[in-house]
């Protein structure tokens, strides 16, 4: 076997992933050659403070942005040079990226389903089955526009799932979520692994993480700091606490006694 042989034996072991990722804007780095795997029914989250790099590398794992330089493979097939095989097999919820607002809900999930080429009979019976699941029944004639945050976010999910993607990669699925829908959410997400799929989300949150990912890579200015099965990095403390330490507070100490209330 030869060395690009092993290579491509080695990446197909995983269901997502990249080598040597890099994104420059200007003259800021955003993601600094960056290697991730991400093993096929792994719940795998990725933490960092804000502007380290998460929303970009997510970015270009998904084909979103073109990076500067790497590659970027999803189950052994490269998203770059076959993105006609490798996107297919991504379900993508986007932090923050606008979407057909001017459609319903029911609308914007056939049009996502349509758009990968399912038959029409399948959208509308899954588009039915995720409006529910979501708790958007109603939504489903309302126009995306008139969405809150927390619906938008669910809607982008179900449009992620319609096509029943091998790998989910969600940046920031739980935020504006209200308690009632992100336990219906975590529900779906961890039937989906349990069944074989691999989920990555991007997350704040570290209580989530623990509660959901099995494992973690924590990126701080553009680099992954660390990065394994969760206990694994969070050693004998917590997620949050081991967070802290490897990419710092942030706080600079300042006398703030003027705030006191007297």
């Amino acid at each position: 076997m030869t060395s690009a042989q092993g290579a491509a034996a080695t990446r197909a072991e995983f269901a997502l992933s990249t080598r040597g990722v890099r994104k420059e804007f200007g003259s800021t780095v955003a993601v600094d050659g960056i290697d991730l795997d991400i093993p096929p029914g792994s719940f795998y989250g990725i933490v960092g403070p804000n502007g380290a790099g998460k929303t970009t590398l997510l970015s270009m794992a998904t084909g979103l942005l073109t990076p500067d330089a790497g590659t970027v493979h999803v189950h052994g097939v490269s998203l770059w040079d076959t993105p006609e095989q490798a996107k297919p097999m991504l379900g993508v919820l986007p932090d923050g990226l606008r979407t057909f607002d001017r459609l319903t809900g029911a609308e914007l999930i056939s049009y996502a389903g349509l758009l990968r080429g399912m038959h029409p009979d399948v959208v509308r019976e899954r588009r039915d089955d995720l409006l529910v699941a979501l708790d958007l029944s109603s939504a489903g004639r309302t126009l995306v526009t008139d969405f809150s945050a927390g619906m938008t976010k669910k809607i982008g999910l179900a449009c992620a799932l319609v096509h029943a993607p091998r790998v989910l990669v969600l940046d920031e699925p739980f935020e504006a979520v209200d308690p009632v829908s992100a336990t219906a959410i975590r529900r779906i997400l961890r039937s989906f692994v349990d069944s074989g799929g691999t989920v990555v989300l991007s997350s704040h949150v570290m209580a989530l993480v623990e509660q959901l990912c099995d494992q973690v890579a924590v990126v701080a200015d553009g680099k992954v700091m660390a990065s394994g099965a969760l206990d694994d990095v969070r050693g004998d403390t917590d997620l949050e606490t081991t967070f802290v330490t490897l990419v710092g507070s942030g706080d600079e100490e300042r006398d703030l006694s003027w705030l006191q209330q007297s």
